[in-house]
């Protein structure tokens, strides 16, 4: 099984320190920082813009994910891939062409990622996955944070990670990943977790102390 990565999404990160935050969390031991970006129109919010993803990007070595919540992601897509993302997620659900969309990450030399909603069904997208460095499956509606896991989302990750040798993508996912769901998903073969309020945030403890305990599986 190839190494399980973990995370943090900087959308719950402190944002008045939020360079600090990054640096703290690199030295903790984190994988890969996850930039959201939304428009308010694709999803019913805003969050990170282009000089959130530059601060994180200034402040670690480590890969950086821009997850693009946005209605039309095509020009998102070159400015980030300009500011140095590694990996930049666009949706399915988006664009009027996703496969050019795909194959313009990889042109900037960034890994192409494919997310998808909860609702979005696997047929709809897996003519896309041969395009697909990395999926990453929400397992709540993108948006907010602090929602609950949805169950049903379960099996598409099961039938997910049966694809993953076919079509050579990592498998991450998005949304109420506590301690104990990700030890559940691991096992059925999910690669990276994007780290939240569930797990990582707000915690009394400090990120070191919650990383390595997540790294070894353990519950506390």
């Amino acid at each position: 099984m190839t190494k399980k990565l973990l995370c943090p999404s900087m959308m719950c990160a402190d944002f008045e320190r939020l360079g600090e935050e990054v640096r703290l969390l690199d030295e903790a031991g984190a994988d890969l920082f996850h930039v959201d970006v939304m428009d308010g129109n694709f999803v019913p919010n805003y969050a990170m813009g282009l000089e959130d993803f530059k601060c994180v990007r200034k402040n670690t070595r480590k890969p950086v994910d821009v997850h693009l919540m946005v209605k039309e992601p095509e020009t998102a897509v070159r400015i980030f891939g300009q500011a140095g993302a590694d990996i930049i997620y666009v949706h399915g659900e988006t664009g009027s062409h996703p496969a050019r969309i795909l194959e313009e990450i990889k042109h900037l030399g960034a890994k192409a990622g494919l997310a998808l909603n909860p609702g979005t069904s696997i047929g709809t997208v897996e003519e896309l996955l041969p395009l697909a460095d990395y999926v990453l499956a929400m397992t709540v509606n993108p948006g907010f944070a602090g929602q609950a896991y949805l169950e049903f989302v379960t099996d598409k990750l099961i039938r997910l990670s049966a694809l993953k040798e076919k079509y050579a993508f990592r498998l991450v996912t998005d949304g109420a990943m506590s301690p104990e769901r990700i030890q559940e998903l691991r096992k059925l073969g999910v690669d990276g977790f994007v780290l939240g309020t569930s797990a990582l945030f707000g915690k009394p403890e400090d990120y070191r102390t919650i990383l390595s305990r997540l790294r070894d599986g353990k519950e506390g």
